[in-house]
């Protein structure tokens, strides 16, 4: 037995004698090879702290003077740290009367075993710095407050933590809904500006190490914003074209309405105005504003039938061509037969002779389809392209809609297209791509590209948005002549679109609108597009109309909608009469 412990005690003697061996060779290859030494230093680091995720502010959004439109808050996120939990019921009596939660619900969570699986849970998130101070005041008063028993555990909120984090607002709650979109708990922008600018607005998150020693912690590092934004709107302009729409739909019993305000000689949009609006800052409740398939902005993302707004793209396609001058000459017998389908007038008359100021005038389907005739289907659709029909605008908006306009060689195209197409129905399209394509008339024949964003603010510097030209569809003279045309049409007419002291051009537009089972005519899309100052154009307004319910016809709905908005505008862009702005620029 005595041999037998000699052996055990030896044995044990030779490998304690080793293991400081061990221990020095380690240290030596360890400092022998760097890589070996980094490979130690990085295992280290998971026990002395971890990476969090900083995301950057997200940056704001301003009109064109600089009113701001989108910002952020801080809000917080209020959880339970379940490894420094001490009195769950403290916990959960101050979450019932401070956040309204459930006092069961959350003793449950705060009687959660800490485990791996189970190390944080959160009560509520989007909680106000008021509740967060109610909630610090309070474990403040349990910290000095003994427990009633002395079998009673101290009252006390320990693990009971809250998180800062930026919550997206909209000072302005529903105003310019429809063109910023709005973004979601999770931090990404849907529809508008918000959605199409997401990536640029969110900026770029970093990862930072927190070390778990309080004594080590430094302030986090300052992340850049995202960039922020600059829009071309003009908030008087968007609240003032917000409430003519809203009024209109009451006065008109109208289904929905859209209103586009642009610069036809920069492409800027003003102010785009449709329905429904939401309350941005009650984003949740998008689904109830917005049932089925009711698009988010109606300016951008609804194609429709717009009528005999189009036949100025018509006349313009005809004029520019050389097929017609202002001088041809028409007999309107009430039909006109082209690809095997007859063409009535929208009165179902006959008008007689007319030239082609008579044939804008009166808005004659006959007479347009004729003129779409002389053209030829291939020049005609040539011009139909150019002025940006049936494709994407290119509009900084989340969600547009390209139209459809079908040509020839199109397995779903007719002869007969060309007739109809002349007067705005078979063919599709946005009120902003037909704002943007009857803007080319108003700007001596260039077409602007539409845009929202103004100027780029990142980083501290400021880009600004460079104003592109993307085509000149007609000529500078074809464009002045249709102009001059489209002026005396709404003087010679009355028209409820002129404006007292502005001289102003414009085309009504009454649409059928189509069914599954053929056209509706006891329901119809009613529209206006008008510009002025006729001699130097600042504005250009688009009014769109769905099935207003007192009368089916443009000239009766839109066009009274359009005055009220040229007068609101001459007003807030400062604009003098005529008379008076001929007198002092002495033209």
């Amino acid at each position: 037995m005595k041999t037998e412990h000699n052996w055990r005690y030896t044995f044990l003697g030779i490998v304690m004698s080793f293991l400081p061996l061990l221990i020095v060779s380690r240290l030596l290859i360890i400092q022998a090879n760097p890589k070996a030494l980094e490979g130690l230093l990085d295992k280290s680091q998971l026990y002395t702290g971890k990476y969090i995720t900083v995301e950057p502010a997200r940056g704001q959004i301003y009109d064109r003077w600089g009113e701001l439109l989108a910002a952020n808050k801080t809000v917080y996120e209020v959880g339970v740290e379940l490894g420094q939990v001490r009195n769950p019921e403290s916990i959960a009596l101050a979450a019932n009367i401070v956040l309204g939660l459930d006092y069961n619900d959350v003793l449950q969570i705060a009687k959660t075993p800490l485990s791996k699986n189970a190390v944080y849970r959160v009560l509520t998130s989007y909680v106000s710095q008021e509740k967060i101070d109610r909630l610090d005041a309070m474990a403040e008063q349990m910290t000095a407050t003994e427990p009633v028993g002395k079998d009673q555990l101290p009252p006390s909120l320990s693990g009971l933590v809250h998180r800062p984090r930026l919550l997206r607002t909209y000072p302005e709650n529903q105003v310019a809904s429809n063109i910023l979109g709005f973004v979601n708990r999770d931090g990404i922008g849907y529809f508008g500006v918000e959605g199409n600018y997401n990536d640029l607005l969110t900026g770029r998150q970093r990862n930072v190490w927190v070390p778990s020693d309080p004594h080590q912690v430094t302030d986090l590092p300052d992340i850049p914003p995202g960039a922020s934004l600059v829009l071309t709107i003009d908030r008087e302009i968007q609240v003032s074209v917000e409430n003519i729409l809203d009024k209109a739909l009451s006065d008109t019993g109208a289904e929905s309405g859209t209103i586009v305000v642009i610069d036809p000689k920069t492409g800027e949009l003003l102010a785009v105005a449709t329905t429904p609006r939401l309350n941005l800052n009650e984003f949740w409740r998008y689904g109830e504003v917005f049932p089925g398939s009711t698009p988010f902005d109606r300016a951008v993302s609804q194609a429709y039938e717009p009528g005999s707004v189009y036949k100025v793209l018509t006349m313009a396609a005809g004029l520019d061509s050389g097929s017609i001058s202002l001088d041809t000459t028409f007999l309107d017998t009430g039909v006109f037969e082209i690809g095997g389908t007859y063409i009535y007038n929208w009165n179902g008359g006959a008008w007689g002779p007319q030239d082609m100021q008579g044939c804008m005038q009166h808005s004659l389907n006959v007479c347009l389809a004729w003129i779409a005739d002389q053209t030829g289907a291939k020049n005609f659709y040539k011009y139909m392209n150019a002025f940006g029909i049936g494709r994407l605008s290119g509009v900084d908006m989340a969600g547009e809609n390209p139209g459809r306009l079908k040509v020839p060689g199109d397995s779903d195209w007719y002869d007969a297209d060309l007739g109809t197409n002349a007067f705005g129905q078979g063919v599709s399209a946005t009120p902003i791509q037909m704002a943007a394509a009857v803007s080319a008339i108003a700007n001596n024949g260039k077409m602007m590209a539409p845009h929202i964003v103004r100027s780029i603010i990142n980083k501290g510097h400021q880009q600004d948005i460079d104003l592109k030209v993307i085509g000149q569809p007609i000529k500078a003279g074809t464009a002045q002549e249709l102009s001059e045309m489209l002026s005396r049409s709404l003087e010679q007419e009355s028209s409820d679109a002129l404006v007292d002291g502005y001289r102003v051009a414009g085309k009504t537009g009454t649409a059928e609108i189509p069914t599954p089972y053929g056209y509706t005519s006891n329901q119809t899309n009613a529209s206006f597009v008008g510009w002025g100052p006729v001699d130097d154009p600042r504005f250009l307004v688009y009014v769109w109309l769905e099935k207003p319910q007192t009368s089916i016809w443009g000239s009766e709905v839109a066009a009274p909608v359009f005055r009220e908005v040229v007068e609101s505008l001459v007003v807030l862009m400062d604009l003098p009469p005529d008379r008076v702005r001929l007198q002092v620029y002495g033209q």
